[in-house]
């Protein structure tokens, strides 16, 4: 059995910049860095938009969050994208990230009497902006630059320090896919892969003081995959993806007087902090997809996510659901937890929107 001292995951500021927001990848073991394109790739990639079947469209998604013991915390996302020119080799990407932490009821005591000191919602958003472009007919790469703001006290008042915390970070992503080819038993294929840094930027000051600023959730994914084309409507599609957080974990740093282990997270900048987040071995994660798609209207998916027990024991299986009807999309996904850890998105339905207000790009002849 593990002993608590062993249980020492990576905590950040901002971590809701680690939960995927789409019901899409919600549904292939929250992956997406090398998944095909859709309107939900800001988040995970940009640099897929290049190679999107749509000149232009926009997507949003409803998470809930912790549904088991409340029903006013969730996850919103939405996103756009849009092709620059007629030659269909760059794009401009937005998207807007919204996590509301519902309302908490504040008190004081004096003596024995308890009165109602207001109500405060505390809540987290960024917003992003994303170029991306094609470097080569099946190579492209994008840059995309964040703003976020860390409100943990909700604009409640009093004597302690705690303030809204803003920063800025940049994303370098790439990602290649090969034109179709020969593959096997004479049906055709496509490879697939790609890469992203994501959240590289200055801590969250939450108090004003050096020792206590945060990480941001700095992540590094590499993922591949392979699409088998049985014929000119159905595909079915293997991924993986390996992904790390680039950020230093708690160090054993001695004991104290009665012989309990102590630890501390190194104190020092972002960069040298991705140097000292290497010797930390347990924190890759892992995920594994399958998805199969009929004509470009339906689609079924399924997925595997595990995350070392040393480092938060995130283990489950997810499902999802793919429909589109015209211009429209809809993604349904659900997590099943296989860990003996609860998660906060246990059992949870999540739900994706795509509306496609663009025509076809020259990359759905490519299907």
């Amino acid at each position: 059995m593990m002993g608590f001292a062993q249980v020492q995951p990576v905590l950040t500021g901002a971590p809701f910049l680690r939960i995927s927001p789409d019901a899409r990848a919600g549904g292939m073991g929250d992956q997406g860095v090398a998944t095909t394109t859709d309107g939900f790739s800001q988040f995970w990639n940009a640099a897929k938009y290049p190679f999107s079947r749509t000149t232009s469209a926009v997507s949003v998604s409803y998470t809930p969050y912790m549904n088991k013991l409340t029903n006013d915390i969730f996850l919103l996302y939405g996103s756009y994208h849009q092709f620059l020119g007629d030659d269909e080799r760059s794009t401009i990407s937005a998207s807007i990230y919204y996590f509301n932490m519902g309302s908490v009821d504040l008190t004081i005591f004096d003596g024995t009497n308890v009165t109602s000191n207001g109500t405060v919602k505390p809540n987290e958003f960024s917003i992003d902006v994303a170029y991306g472009l094609k470097l080569s007919d099946t190579y492209s790469m994008a840059v995309t630059g964040r703003f976020i703001r860390s409100d943990l006290s909700g604009g409640f008042n009093s004597d302690n320090t705690l303030k809204p915390a803003n920063s800025f970070a940049v994303d370098v992503s790439g990602y290649f896919q090969s034109p179709k080819h020969t593959s096997f038993s004479d049906y055709e294929g496509r490879a697939r892969a790609g890469f992203a840094i994501q959240n590289l930027g200055p801590k969250l000051d939450y108090t004003g003081d050096d020792e206590s600023r945060s990480y941001l959730p700095t992540m590094a994914r590499l993922g591949a995959g392979y699409d088998l084309f049985v014929d000119d409507q159905n595909r079915i599609g293997f991924t993986g993806e390996v992904s790390k957080i680039l950020v230093p974990g708690s160090r054993f740093i001695g004991n104290d007087i009665n012989g309990i282990p102590q630890y501390a997270v190194p104190n020092v900048g972002p960069i040298e902090g991705i140097g000292k987040s290497f010797s930390n071995e347990k924190s890759l994660m892992y995920s594994a997809a399958l998805d199969y798609e009929y004509d470009n209207t339906f689609a079924i998916r399924g997925g595997y996510f595990y995350e070392s027990p040393e480092q938060g024991a995130r283990q489950y299986a997810t499902v999802g659901l793919g429909l589109k009807y015209q211009s429209f999309g809809l993604d349904i996904s659900y997590l099943i937890n296989t860990s003996k850890i609860n998660t906060a998105l246990d059992n949870t339905l999540r739900f994706g929107l795509t509306w496609n207000i663009g025509s076809e790009s020259s990359n759905a002849q490519d299907y």
